[in-house]
Order: structure tokens, then sequence, then C-alpha cells
């Protein structure tokens, strides 16, 4: 099998003619697959990366469907380099393209996933989230991501960025395409027949237009929504943030110690900041954490469906790309709770949509899609 480049969208394409009449499917550049190396966006990787021997199990589903003629594999994605980065700039593989708005950064680190499903050059995308990292591209460029329940999908041959909180997701345009993703990563799965009701409202301080939006999307879909706050939410930020930084260090330390030269600045950077952090840094970290956790489970028994903004703002600029940081929100936490999450576009006042993230307890993707359909219906009219 022999890649060429797509540069617009600055994915891996296959030039193997893939035939049936199934949805077109990419796979982000850090998953194995059997005759293609598996570079993670990273020169330090790229350059003496071989073409993998097999496949990572979680492509299974995908490959029995190809087999089927049910299924077409169009490519590999891009991401932002080892996909510890939120922005999707990535100098040594190029920027996929927003195609909601050129000038704007795509959101990482599963770029070139989004990318490929907004600019219709994929149907279904499979994208890793270990902070966000299916969740903000899809917000940044106007789809659906799906951020599955921490361990449900195999994480086997497939590059880690922070084990404990990795998972594998679909990305598609709407409700249904994620449907169709999490049957290719598990076959026999369904939408659950009935939709969450409730909806717990997460406070968290957001722009103004991207509160509007959600607020008024929940209300066109008659779910019955009660106001929640979670004490301390920037304290959960910051310690899950501490938690993926230290284990992102831990996986990428040496390939620093041998190959600094190679990596990008921005990732070389962060990467030496997250070496700093102490086992006293982690330890309170994990205090927060358990707070956290321990808020959510006291949360289930109140509420189905927890709603917040995916990400505070609209997609910066590409050269305002520092701020996303600071617009990630409840991303991280997510992860460090192992819980699942949906994010899907919702109008705003503006030329560009704004994102709502539904998250629910472990292993209700079945149910948050179903949450989602119902809002996506009624958005739809």
């Amino acid at each position: 099998m022999s890649p060429v480049s797509l540069a617009d969208v600055a994915t891996w394409i296959s030039t193997d003619s893939q035939p049936g009449s199934g949805p077109r499917v990419a796979v982000k550049d850090l998953i194995d697959m059997a005759g293609l190396p598996t570079t993670a966006g990273s020169r330090a990787i790229a350059d003496r990366a071989a073409p993998a021997t097999h496949d990572a199990p979680c492509l299974a589903g995908l490959r029995e469907a190809q087999r089927r003629g049910a299924a077409r594999f169009v490519g590999k994605t891009n991401l932002h380099e080892l996909a510890f980065g939120v922005t999707g700039i990535n100098a040594a593989f190029g920027t996929p393209v927003n195609p909601l708005d050129p000038r704007r950064v795509p959101g990482g680190s599963s770029s070139g996933s989004a990318v490929a499903v907004a600019a219709g050059e994929a149907d279904v995308a499979f994208g890793t989230d270990t902070g966000g990292s299916v969740r903000i591209p899809a917000a940044c460029c106007g789809i659906a991501g799906l951020k599955t329940t921490w361990g449900r999908v195999s994480l086997e041959d497939v590059r880690p960025l922070a084990p404990a909180l990795d998972t594998i997701g679909p990305m598609a345009r709407d409700i249904s395409g994620l449907v169709t993703g999490m049957a290719l990563l598990e076959p026999g799965f369904t939408i659950a027949a009935e939709a969450p009701r409730t909806v717990g409202r997460l406070a968290i301080d957001a722009d103004p237009k991207i509160d509007a939006a959600i607020d008024g999307a929940l209300r066109t879909a008659g779910f019955d929504v009660r106001p929640v706050r979670i004490p301390d939410v920037d304290a959960v930020i910051a310690a899950s943030l501490t938690v993926l930084s230290a284990a992102a260090w831990a996986t990428n330390a040496d390939l620093v110690r041998t190959s600094a030269d190679l990596i990008g600045a921005d990732v070389l950077d962060r990467l030496r900041r997250s070496s700093t952090i102490t086992e006293a840094d982690l330890a309170a970290a994990r205090v927060t954490i358990a707070g956290w956790r321990a808020a959510l489970d006291d949360l289930w028994r109140q509420v189905d469906v927890l709603a917040a903004p995916t990400l505070l703002g609209f997609p910066a600029l590409i050269e305002d790309a520092a701020t996303m940081m600071a617009l990630r929100g409840l991303t991280s936490p997510v992860n460090v709770a192992g819980v699942p999450s949906l994010a899907m576009p919702v109008p705003a006042d503006g030329p560009l949509p704004a994102s709502v993230q539904l998250i629910g307890p472990a292993n209700s993707e079945d149910r948050l899609l179903a949450a989602g359909a119902v809002l996506e219906a009624a958005l739809r009219g």
C-alpha cells in the first residue's frame, strides 16, 4: 500500500482502490495499520518508522466491513505532533485546513480526522482522546465526536500519550455517522431505544454566545434541564492537566533525550515543562481528582446527562493559537473520570457554531448518542 499526501487536509490517502458502497473511513496516524508506518505526526518517529506488520485490534470491525464491501478505508490522518496539543498546528507535516474558516486552528490533537470529515473526504474518522483530542477538533470544525469510556476500545498497537487516560472514538458530521463509527469499533453496537431526558447544565465561565447557544439548544430539544455546579472547577481542570502532562512526559522522555532536534518547538517546550512535575504535585492532583469523581457519582443520582461547553470560546485564529489552552474547559476532567462524552455542534449567534459536550456515566455511549439524536432532530426542526 503506497500512500500519497493530500495537502488540503494533510492526510495520508491510500492509492489502493476501495470497492464497496459503505462509509469512507479515515484513521488517525497514531493507530497501527498493516503496511503503513505510524508516524504520530512527528519527524522523530517518522524518520525511523517501518510499516506496521499488523493492524491494531480496534480496526478489526473496519477490516471485516471492508471485506464485505461495507466500508472503505480512505487514509491515515495527520495530528498535532505526538498527540500532545490542542491547536492541530503541525510544522513538520502541515496543518490541516479548517473548512469552517481557514484562518482558524483545526483543533487537536485529532486535527486531520476532524478536517477529513468536515471537508467531506471521509464519512467517519477514528481519533484518539486523552484530554479532549476528539472533542476539541470536532468543536473547531463544526462536526460531532465521541470520547469513549476508558478501556472500552482496545488501545493495543496504538501509540500512547497517557495510557490511563487514552481513548479511541469516532468522528462524523452527525449522530448517525457516530453510531456507524461505533459499530465499526465495536461490532453490534446500537443506539439506545430511549433517550435520557434529565440534563444537568454545568456552570462554567464561557463566552456568553456559547452559553446562550447551548441553553437555547437544550430548551429547543425539550430536555428537563437542571442547573449544576462543581465546586472548585478550575482546580479540577488544573489537576487533570497535571496528571496528563506527567504521563505524557513519562511516555516521551526517551524520545526527547534522543531526538529533541526532531520534535516541534511547541511540543518540546510542553514536554520539558511537564518533566518538572513533582510527586507532590501529582499527589495533590490525585486528591482533587478523587473529589471530582465523587462529585460525578453523586450527580449521576440526580441527572442522566451533564451538559457543558466543549470549548469555552470559538476556535482561535492561527496567529492566536496559544489561547486555545485556556478554552478547553472540562475536556481533560472527563478523561480523568474515565467517562464518555459527546461533542456536537449547536447553532450560535454568528458564522461559527458552538459545541455542546454531553457527558454521561461509564459505558453510557448508547444513551449519550440517543440524547444527541434528540437534540440534533430538534435543531433541524
